[in-house]
This record gives C-alpha cells, sequence and structure tokens, in this order.
C-alpha cells in the first residue's frame, strides 16, 4: 500500500491559524513609518518640521501653557481677594478677573497655535472636485417629469382651481405684515414718540406739569425737599400709572448744596440745588436709581453704568455711551416743582433715528 502522506497538503499549509480573542494593540499609530518619521525617505506631500525648530516650538508652547496655569490660578486668588461692595471695589475686582481671564485664555490659544505650526509635520492635501452640472439625458429627464406632472394636476387646465388657491394664498402672505405692525406704533410716529415725553406737555388748564412722588402722587413742593443728599423718584402729574408713558418720563431727583453742583450740570436747569434726571440708563433703559451720597454716584444696577449726578451725570464707568439727560425745572406760584421744558435729547438708550435729534439739538444751541 502506498504511502500518500506526503501527496496530501496538510490543514497547517494552507490555512492561517485562527486567533481566538482581542487581537493585540497596534505598535505604532503613525500614518508614516520609523524610517519616514526620521526623514531618511521623502513623503509626497508630507513635510517633517526641522528638529530644531520643534524643540523651539516645544519650550514655546510650553511656556504659552504655563502662563495660562498661573493666570487661570490668579483668576481663582482674585476672585476670592477682590470682593465687591462699592463703585472701586467693584471696579478692581472687575479688572483682576478679566485681565486674569484673558491672558489666560491668549496664552493658551497661543500655545497651541505653536504647537500646530512649529511641532506638527505638515500635509498637502488634494481634494477632487467633480463637475457639479447633471449631464443632458438626465436634465432632459428632469424636465420632462416636470412637465408630466404640471400637466397631470391640471393647474393649467383648470383656472378655478388656480385662482382660488393664489387666493387662499394672498392672506398668508399679509399675516407677517399685521404682526409686525401690531408690535407698536407706526413707524412714521415711531421716533418721534421716543423723542419726545410728556414733560414738554402742559395740563388740560395750561399749566407746567409738576413733578409727583412715584407711589403716592404726592406733590412737591421745593421748600420741603431741602436736606442736601436726599432723593426721590419722581414721575409726570397725570400720568402716574401710564406704564407706556412712566417708561420715558420717569425721573430721579436729587438736592445739592450749591457748592457741589460741577460745571457738567446746567444751573439753569436747577432750582435751590435741585436737579432732575432721566431715570432710564442710556445703556439698555434700565432704571439707574442706587444713589451713593458721599460721593453723587447714581449707579445702574443691571451693568454697573456709573454718572455723576454732580456733573451732569457723565459717564464715569461702565458701558452706557451718554450721560442721563437733565430736565429743566423751576416752582410755580405755590411752590411746587414744575417742568419747565421736555429733555433737550431723547432718553433712554440709542435707537436708529436717534443722532437726527442730537443734531437738531446742536443746531439749536442745546435746547429742545
Amino acid at each position: 500500500m502506498t504511502d500518500n502522506n506526503h501527496d496530501i497538503e496538510q490543514p497547517d499549509a494552507r490555512v492561517p491559524r485562527r486567533v481566538i480573542g482581542t487581537p493585540s494593540p497596534a505598535t505604532d499609530t503613525s500614518l508614516l513609518g520609523a524610517e519616514e518619521r526620521a526623514g531618511d525617505i521623502d513623503v509626497p506631500g508630507v513635510t517633517l518640521q526641522n528638529e530644531a525648530t520643534a524643540k523651539k516650538g516645544e519650550k514655546i508652547a510650553a511656556l504659552c501653557f504655563l502662563v495660562a496655569l498661573l493666570a487661570g490660578i490668579g483668576f481663582i486668588v482674585a476672585y476670592v481677594a477682590f470682593q465687591v461692595g462699592d463703585i472701586h471695589k467693584t471696579q478692581t475686582s472687575t479688572l483682576a478677573l478679566g485681565s486674569a481671564l484673558t491672558v489666560a485664555l491668549l496664552a493658551l490659544a497661543a500655545g497651541l497655535v505653536v504647537w500646530v505650526r512649529m511641532i506638527m509635520p505638515k500635509y498637502d492635501l488634494v481634494q477632487e472636485r467633480h463637475p457639479m452640472a447633471s449631464d443632458s439625458p438626465t436634465r432632459s429627464y428632469v424636465a420632462e417629469t416636470f412637465t408630466q406632472g404640471v400637466s397631470e394636476s391640471g393647474i393649467t387646465k383648470r383656472p378655478l382651481l388656480r385662482r382660488t388657491l393664489l387666493l387662499a394664498a394672498a392672506p398668508l402672505g399679509l399675516i407677517p405684515l399685521v404682526l409686525l405692525r401690531d408690535l407698536g406704533p407706526s413707524y412714521a410716529n415711531f421716533p418721534s414718540k421716543l423723542r419726545h415725553t410728556v414733560w414738554g406737555k402742559k395740563t388740560q388748564d395750561g399749566k407746567l406739569r409738576k413733578l409727583v412722588v412715584e407711589g403716592t402722587g404726592a406733590p412737591i413742593r421745593a421748600a420741603d425737599f431741602n436736606s442736601p443728599g436726599g432723593i426721590l423718584s419722581v414721575v409726570p402729574e397725570g400720568y402716574e400709572h401710564d406704564l407706556n408713558e412712566l417708561a420715558k418720563a420717569t425721573l430721579i431727583l436729587i438736592k445739592f448744596r450749591p457748592e457741589e453742583i460741577k460745571s457738567g450740570t446746567n444751573l439753569n436747569w436747577t432750582h435751590d440745588g435741585i436737579v432732575a434726571y432721566s431715570k432710564i440708563c442710556t445703556h439698555v433703559g434700565c432704571p439707574a436709581a442706587l444713589y451713593e451720597q458721599t460721593t453723587h454716584h447714581i449707579l445702574c444696577p443691571c451693568h454697573q453704568s456709573t454718572f455723576d449726578a454732580a456733573d451732569g451725570a457723565k459717564v464715569i464707568f461702565g458701558p452706557a455711551a451718554r450721560p442721563l439727560p437733565q430736565l429743566p425745572i423751576s416752582v410755580d406760584n405755590e411752590g411746587y416743582l414744575v417742568a419747565t421744558a421736555d429733555f433737550a435729547v431723547p432718553p433712554g438708550p440709542s435707537f436708529w433715528e436717534r443722532g437726527d435729534a442730537e443734531a437738531e439739538v446742536r443746531e439749536n444751541g442745546g435746547h429742545a
């Protein structure tokens, strides 16, 4: 009997050995081989960084990261050390926190940029772009399909359907106009309503409008408001409950000693050291009603805009761009405080046509 063992292919010779379980992790995850990484072989489209440049970039990036670390620690220290309480402490805290956070973010970003530009290799990538336009048979097929769909819909054969469809869609186009119109007054009157307040209107009997205390509606006698440093929130007589008008016309009334008033305040619009300013912040319209008697500062609680009440309510800190408008006031025959005119400039935040109002004031020599 002939031995055929040598004529039969053994299983190990034709079938790879099966490996049961998870294979071992790759020992190298780089896209480049060892020789390529060492710079011995040129790879098309890949430019390796010079080792001296990479070492320099490593040191610069590490320095940036250390600066970011120190700035981040500085932010935490500043948050704990600089507590807020008054305007000066708040300013110091804001500057410290903002500076530390700015340095931390800039240093971190600079380190990452240096890492990418000075250490990592450069790759030249080519993106293949194919013609965007369809071929002629495809365009013909689409045109035929569209024409067939139009014909089958009956929109060309049945004018009644077409016309009633257009009529049904017409109100849908008008709905946005109606909704926008309902948001407020007509555009033609909108700028005028923002420029003027009821302080410029006299009462029905032709008298100047009195200043009354917000909440009680009591008129204010100048002789009774005689304590330096005193402050009142004031609204126009007859409009105590008109929220639309109060949003523009609410005042803050402050009593000064004559020697405390600075040149920025219009003395002709004051009475016996009493000054009236708009209570509406010129930043975004929040009520600026916090008053610090020792410094004569008016503070807006929303975004910390600060105004010097003794110097025409000029901005001394914060995002507000303009001072609080001053209202001209005097007293009537009975000694009550009254408004002699409207604000010279529109109160409150900016709006699109405000530049026209400012130009009118300049042309009139600073008067409304």
